[in-house]
């Protein structure tokens, strides 16, 4: 009988804990957890079963997997290649696998960083939100190696519906930008249409029945449409994580020569949002722009 793998967790955040938890619930592997304030890992230790480490160093020294889910890339930087950090203490032959959203320059980096010291990397971040990593079914786009994601594959299941290689180290990271120009989009679009059906008094719920159910529907406008006409804002997300990543779409856009005029506008829109308070405050809260910008 084979011995479970050791697997860490790093990074105990608004997805982070969930994910750590699902495979702690799995009980396939050896889970280790660490995460940067202590009191979030001593709560996570006293809800699930696994080793909650006081240190980078005592995480990673046995581990056969590392995962992280952390928030930017100065957080991954400071990670990986600080004097105590992940660089100087995992072992050759194991995995790194990084959930956290980042540039793809920084993709590469960990790749040929890691890479000299005999260890592969994936990059893999998800999509779903805080929704989708409680309830186990996210979506990873990965870039790394074929035959060392398949062999993460019961890991990344413990807490997600799909796995796709998109190719070489950095094409997840890109395949995530698509995603958040494609969500801006959605948002803006969606924002629009329900402020145009309210100034001309058309029932909201009539309205969202019968166009979800055709060439305009969407996640969005299923999860959200309700809420946003409803000024609602506190369903996961915050935009100050969408500004973060819209900012590497538009910096990774320079270097491909793209124009993403429409995303740097949404991400304009998310920073005027920012300084009026609603940097908590979910993606569909550009429903409101135009309100918060008219008050006298």
């Amino acid at each position: 009988m084979s011995r479970k793998k050791n697997v860490t967790f790093i990074g105990l955040g608004t997805m982070g804990y969930p994910m750590a938890g699902h495979l702690s619930d799995s009980g396939l592997f050896n889970v280790s957890v660490f995460n940067r304030s202590s009191d979030k890992s001593a709560k996570w230790g006293n809800e699930y079963e696994g080793r909650v480490a006081q240190t980078i160093e005592e995480a990673v020294l046995d581990a056969d997997v590392v995962i992280t889910c952390t928030g930017r890339d100065e957080d991954m930087t400071e990670i990986v290649f600080s004097e105590a950090g992940m660089l100087a203490n995992l072992k050759r032959g194991s995995i790194f696998i990084d959930h956290t959203t980042t540039s793809c320059k920084l993709a590469k980096h960990l790749n040929n960083s890691l890479k000299s010291k005999g260890i592969d990397f994936i990059d893999a971040p998800v999509s779903g939100g805080e929704a989708g990593a409680v309830n186990g079914v996210l979506t990873v786009m990965a870039g790394g190696d074929e035959d060392i994601l398949k062999s993460c594959d019961s890991i990344m299941k413990t807490y997600s519906k799909s796995v796709t290689l998109m190719g070489e180290v950095g094409a997840g990271q890109l395949a995530k930008m698509v995603n958040q120009i494609c969500i801006a989009g959605l948002l803006q679009g969606l924002s629009e249409g329900l402020l145009f059906a309210e100034s001309e008094n058309l029932n909201i719920d009539k309205l969202l029945s019968a166009i979800s159910g055709g060439a305009a529907q969407s996640w969005q406008m299923e999860n959200r449409g309700k809420t946003m006409h409803q000024r609602e804002f506190d369903f996961g997300f915050a935009i100050k994580w969408m500004v973060k990543d819209l900012g590497y779409c538009l910096d990774q856009s320079k270097e491909n020569k793209t124009s993403l005029s429409f995303t740097q506008e949404i991400h304009d829109r998310y920073i005027n949002l920012m300084d009026k308070g609603h940097a908590y405050s979910d993606t569909s809260v550009l429903m409101a722009f135009d309100e918060l910008n008219n008050q006298k």
